[in-house]
């Protein structure tokens, strides 16, 4: 075997064991993402959950192709012998997939200990233990009985058998984390309107620093502006509307994609805002000063 083939083959093998990586931890969140909202806990983070919902799906998307596509190239080689079953670099990096992969399960082993140790619900806890011995079963039985295998014939037939197993698990959680993530379009509503609610924030700051200053009410958005040349682009972005409904009364406007209650809590709101809906709606405005005093004034009376 030529030098020339030791490097190509070290290249598929080491991108190989990135893939794996990749298609390895990308099911393992799956499943525990899956596992976390079928079986809730009062510890769960629907929002930290979309995140590894939505890593997974990338990751998958690339990983997988290129996996599948090294293994078969390395395979090819041996058939063809271009690199020999007992050759030093196929022995070398195949060990060193193992040996990472084995880090990956004890790492995500660790995890799920803790996990348990820290409250989390032993049903969830057990499933989770169960997805990684399947997980790290799989790839351990591959790896190890390929190393050990020098007739090609019945190596190709595990490889085979390694494809159709592994494919359809992964294929298994590529489908099912659709039914468990919102779509594209939702994330992006939801996006959009935090956005707006962080300018109707920023907004409400003005208003209340304008408040303190001239002791009233501004008229309008443009009494808040009036000086800085920013008013007519954050008007026309954001397209919030203002309202004085009396001298320490208002309430801000603007249109939302998604009501109130379709957002995930983990996405907080005060209390007086979570009841908007969809569409064109309207915010009460906190004054601060106005509910100190109001505060000072409940407290003093108790």
């Amino acid at each position: 075997m030529t030098k020339q083939n030791n490097a190509k083959f070290a290249f598929y093998y080491l991108l190989s064991l990135v893939a794996l990586i990749f298609m390895a931890i990308s099911v393992g969140l799956i499943v525990f993402g899956i596992i976390n909202k079928s079986i809730p806990d009062i510890n769960a983070n629907s929002w930290n959950i979309d995140n590894q919902f939505k890593f997974a799906i990338s990751a998958l998307i690339i990983a997988t192709p290129i996996y599948f596509i090294l293994t078969r190239l390395i395979r090819q080689g041996l058939k063809k012998g271009e690199i020999l079953p007992d050759s030093e670099v196929r022995r070398w990096l195949t060990y060193l997939i193992i040996f990472v992969a084995s880090v990956i399960i004890l790492g995500f082993l660790i995890g799920v200990i803790n996990s348990f140790l820290s409250g989390e619900l032993t049903t969830r806890f057990i499933l989770k233990a169960l997805s990684v011995f399947v997980i790290a079963g799989l790839v351990f039985a591959y790896y190890f009985y390929d190393i050990k295998q020098d007739d090609l014939e019945k190596s190709d037939k595990m490889a085979k058998i390694f494809f159709f197993i592994s494919l359809g698990l992964l294929l298994a959680a590529f489908v099912s984390v659709w039914f468990f993530i919102e779509s594209p379009k939702t994330a992006r509503y939801r996006r959009l309107d935090q956005l707006t609610l962080n300018q109707i924030n920023m907004l409400e700051s003005s208003i209340n620093s304008y408040y303190a200053k001239n002791k009233e009410l501004p008229g309008s958005l443009a009494d808040i502006f009036k000086d800085e040349n920013s008013f007519a682009e954050f008007k026309n972005k954001w397209k919030i509307d203002y309202r004085k409904l009396d001298e320490d009364r208002f309430e801000l406007c603007a249109y939302f994609n998604l009501a109130a209650k379709e957002r995930e809590p983990d996405y907080y709101l005060p209390g007086d805002r979570q009841s908007f809906q969809a569409g064109y709606s309207c915010l009460p405005g906190n004054l601060w000063e106005v509910n100190l005093l109001e505060t000072r004034a409940t407290i003093k009376a108790l």
